[in-house]
């Protein structure tokens, strides 16, 4: 018998400007059942950005204050700026409905040790110079910001080989269409329609 589901955790992760938050958003508005954890953030925001649309933009006390109360599932500093994972966002999962988590490469190593049966997937940029150009041709950055996060980009490079996809963003369309094509595999598989996972990682502890 085919048990009721509990939605799936996805986990994106790439260098900035490697073209990930795009890429999520085409793949939610075309796939059902599927949304985005909006992550809270310190960092000012871009021109193109919304609150609780992108981020939550929420000052250093505030987020300090929800760390210290237990509100995070995971939390890291990234570029000089601190972004957290609201723990209640988590509750989508429990209601059946897929959840896509945009973080990076510490933040998702976090949640790989909480969380045994997310599905982790890397969007990896054509190449470096590629991520340049898209760094500079976004704006909001200044060249200091650019340059900074160009080094980090290799550390976070360094890191897909232990993520379960990798998806190259070369072009928009066949990245989406790949990306969307995991999340439509992954909620085929015969361990989550047939419970073998049964209790999962999702349960009341988990909160």
């Amino acid at each position: 018998m085919v048990r009721e589901e509990r939605g799936i955790l996805f986990v994106v992760s790439a260098p900035s400007g490697a073209g990930k938050t795009t890429l999520v958003r085409n793949v939610i508005s075309q796939v059902p059942g599927v949304s985005l954890s909006v992550s809270c953030t310190t960092r000012t925001p871009r021109p193109s950005e919304h609150e609780g649309v992108d981020y939550f933009f929420i000052t250093p006390e505030e987020f300090n204050a929800m760390e210290r109360a237990g509100k995070f599932i995971e939390w890291a500093k990234v570029h000089g700026d601190l972004y957290g994972t609201p723990r209640a966002n988590l509750e989508k999962l429990r209601h059946g409905e897929d959840l896509v988590l945009e973080i990076d490469t510490q933040g998702a190593k976090r949640i790989s040790e909480a969380f045994d049966d997310g599905v982790f997937i890397f969007i990896l940029p054509p190449s470096l110079e590629v991520l340049k150009g898209r760094l500079k041709d976004r704006g909001g950055d200044s060249e200091g910001a650019i340059q900074a996060r160009l080094h980090n980009a290799q550390k976070e490079l360094d890191q897909k080989v232990w993520y379960d996809y990798i998806v190259v963003n070369e072009k928009i369309e066949e990245a989406t269409r790949a990306l969307a094509s995991i999340i439509l595999a992954e909620r085929c598989k015969t361990t989550r329609l047939l419970g073998e996972k049964i209790g999962g990682t999702y349960g009341a502890d988990n909160g």
